[in-house]
């Protein structure tokens, strides 16, 4: 129940990626266009293609955490046993649950101070841009609470412990077979 509510709504956060650079292409082309064209252009257009980048890329670490998506190295856990991969994944959620809280603070600190500050361009609140750290740290945290349950359950099988996958184990859609 909760594995289909996560992917769900990673899905729904891929849909707004997409959806964001969407708007962001379209944006500075058309400013482009303007400027060269017209002499004229959107002013807001700069600003909200910066705070959709900003976005997109919160958003997109949440969808590649749940993927298990980011950079890692597995030179040492790949060679421990099973109850040491199985340490080594607690700890390693344990520390990642941290530096969320740690994010968490910080943000809100952020979104904090300029609650009543209003963006150059768009004169919207800048609590909004920072509140993408917001999102990133309670996702994140719901996603790797999700996970260290599974292992504290046993419901997580051990081909999940070592999430690291080497370039060479994924499949090659241009690779020919061997004979």
């Amino acid at each position: 129940m909760v594995r289909k509510l996560i992917d769900s709504y990673c899905q729904l956060l891929s849909w707004l990626m997409a959806g964001s650079l969407a708007v962001m292409v379209v944006l500075v082309f058309g400013n482009v266009v303007l400027r060269y064209a017209f002499n004229s252009g959107i002013a807001v257009s700069d600003e909200l293609s910066r705070w959709l980048f900003v976005w997109l890329t919160f958003l997109g670490a949440i969808v590649a955490l749940k993927e298990r998506a980011h950079l890692g190295t597995d030179m040492l856990v790949v060679r421990l046993p099973v109850l040491g991969q199985k340490i080594c994944l607690g700890l390693g959620y344990l520390l990642m649950l941290f530096i969320c809280w740690l994010v968490f603070k910080g943000t809100l600190d952020q979104v904090k101070i300029n609650w009543d500050s209003n963006s150059a361009a768009m004169e919207v609140s800048m609590a909004l841009f920072y509140g993408c750290g917001l999102v990133f740290a309670i996702s994140g945290a719901a996603i790797l609470l999700n996970d260290f349950w599974r292992l504290l359950t046993g419901q997580m099988p051990d081909s999940e412990l070592v999430g690291v996958r080497e370039s060479e184990d994924l499949p090659h859609a241009c690779s020919t077979p061997t004979r």
